[in-house]
């Protein structure tokens, strides 16, 4: 169960990402179904300023005992590489207490420095990606995707990605519910693609302008039935050329690409909350056949229908949802 986050931060904090992890866990969404999560605000020393990269500082509330017994100890970026080593036992007082550890960008070289990432996959900001190659050999750094889910360690890429990273976190032990109801707060979709394995409730679209989004809100309303190109264009009124190019600008995707994720959302949104079997949910998503299901599902998610509905099935009743 998660309630109890702390925020580590050191001299150089990124404002950016130290918010991320502070407008996710920092504010009461109560009225909106979101359990309440108390967030501590720990630096070395509890009440003593902290200097940032943009000018103005940061104040702890809290010393590193805050990170004891933290349900999830989330480490903001900062510039810093070298850390002193009573913030390093900290950390890993953390880690071995059971601890699930977050990191946002730069923040993976505080868990790197404090043996966490050996052997882990792990990610950051593509620019620091081969700087925390060469300090930990061992970890299996990947700077192509938005984050890394290495069951007790979640490591994000740079600044917006921070979002998604904290976001899946509490997909993950918290459910559809209210992952969606903090989105939504925040006004960012629930996942944005690029990952395999995001937990998330199904997004809405995405538009600059107002030309696609009735197509788009039209399609998650009828994903069972086959869409080509040609038909989605014909809706838009405009030519096959012109609407996959607008399509493209607008969504960041292809429409192959974006139909196939919706239908996997769809599909992940059946298996947890209905008991149909996987033929079933195949075909109300719009895979119509169970292998061509396990096939995509698999591809985006990482893991098998079936294992899915097991895993989250149990989180879900262990969270009360």
């Amino acid at each position: 169960m998660l309630k109890t986050v702390a925020a580590l931060v050191l001299p150089e904090v990124s404002p950016f990402e130290f918010g991320t992890i502070c407008e996710v866990f920092g504010i009461d969404r109560t009225e909106d179904g979101v359990p309440p999560f108390e967030l501590r605000v720990c630096g070395p020393v509890a009440g003593e300023p902290l200097r940032s990269t943009v000018g103005v500082e940061i104040v702890p509330t809290h010393g590193l005992d805050g990170l004891a017994g933290a349900d999830l100890v989330a480490v903001s970026a900062t510039r810093m590489r070298e850390f002193p080593e009573p913030v390093l036992d900290a950390v890993r007082a953390a880690a071995a207490s059971g601890s699930t550890m977050l990191s946002v960008c730069s923040g993976s070289f505080v868990l790197g420095a404090a043996g966490l990432l050996d052997g882990r996959r792990c990610t950051t900001h593509w620019m620091n990606a081969d700087e925390l190659r060469s300090k930990n050999p061992l970890a299996q750094v990947d700077p192509d995707v938005l984050f890394v889910d290495d069951g007790n360690i979640v490591t994000s890429a740079g600044t917006a990605a921070g979002i998604d990273a904290c976001l899946h976190v509490v997909r993950r032990e918290l459910g559809n519910a209210v992952v969606n109801a903090i989105a939504r707060r925040m006004v960012v979709p629930p996942q944005r693609d690029g990952g395999q394995r995001q937990f998330v409730e199904q997004p809405v679209p995405v538009c600059r302008a107002d030309g696609l989004a009735p197509v788009l809100d039209w399609v998650l309303e009828n994903l069972q039935i086959e869409h080509s190109v040609s038909d989605l264009a014909r809706r838009a009124r405009m030519s096959d050329r012109s609407f996959a190019r607008r399509f493209v600008a607008e969504t960041g995707t292809t429409p192959h690409k974006w139909l196939t994720l919706q239908r996997v959302l769809r599909a992940q949104r059946l298996l947890e909350d209905t008991d149909l079997g996987v033929d079933d949910v195949a075909e109300r998503s719009g895979f119509g056949s169970g292998a061509l299901l396990r096939h995509h599902f698999r591809k985006v998610v990482g893991v098998a229908p079936a294992d899915y509905r097991r895993t989250f099935t149990a989180r879900t009743a262990l969270a009360g949802f």
